[in-house]
């Protein structure tokens, strides 16, 4: 996972962005390999089951997406534009700009589209790609499993990214307790006295 919570399909393959097609093939068949040779070492518990096929997800993906040049560039002009979205609302914010509004609602737009179509979308069309299918011995099974841990994975990184935005910053209510308290003896008394 990289920073600011976007799947980087180029670290997950272990690849520089200016990597070429065989190096994305030769890393994916690789680091599928090795992910096959620890599940088969293992014992699986529902846990493991889970962290398995979405690690086996995100590598068909990674494959999938960065061995076609079109796909390749619209994934990496998506999460720019997630990126940078985040980056000019929260600035929005520290300079208490008008902008503020639009941007959170442009940034919340884009990021809905990048985790939907990069953490699901494309992650179940890699599942059924004829390469994928071969190299990570993807079945129906593993496809209908992981449409759900895909969806959970998906809202989990939404929420965990949401925490850290501008509207989540909540101001501490000040809150005179003794004040509190009188006001509160005054209704009991009030109510007790009807």
């Amino acid at each position: 996972m990289s920073d600011h919570g976007y799947i980087n399909y180029f670290e997950v393959l272990g690849l520089p962005e200016t990597c070429k097609l065989g190096e994305v093939r030769n890393s994916y068949k690789k680091v599928m390999k090795q992910l096959l040779m620890e599940i088969g070492r293992t014992t699986i518990t529902d846990n493991r089951r889970d962290n398995f096929l979405l690690n086996i997800a995100q590598l068909n993906a990674a494959y999938y997406i960065l061995r076609d040049n079109e796909r390749r560039q619209q994934y990496i002009d998506d999460r720019a534009q997630v990126v940078s979205l985040e980056s000019r609302w929260q600035e929005a914010v520290e300079l208490g700009t008008d902008e503020v509004d639009s941007l959170r609602r442009a940034y919340d737009g884009a990021l809905k589209h990048f985790l939907s179509t990069y953490m699901e979308e494309l992650v179940l069309e890699a599942g059924r790609d004829r390469e994928c299918v071969e190299a990570s011995r993807w079945t129906r099974a593993h496809e209908r499993h992981a449409s759900r841990v895909l969806r959970h994975f998906r809202q989990r990184l939404y929420h965990e990214i949401h925490e850290r935005l501008p509207y989540y910053q909540i101001t501490v209510p000040e809150i005179d307790w003794n004040e509190r308290a009188e006001v509160v003896a005054s209704t009991l008394a009030d109510g007790s006295a009807n």
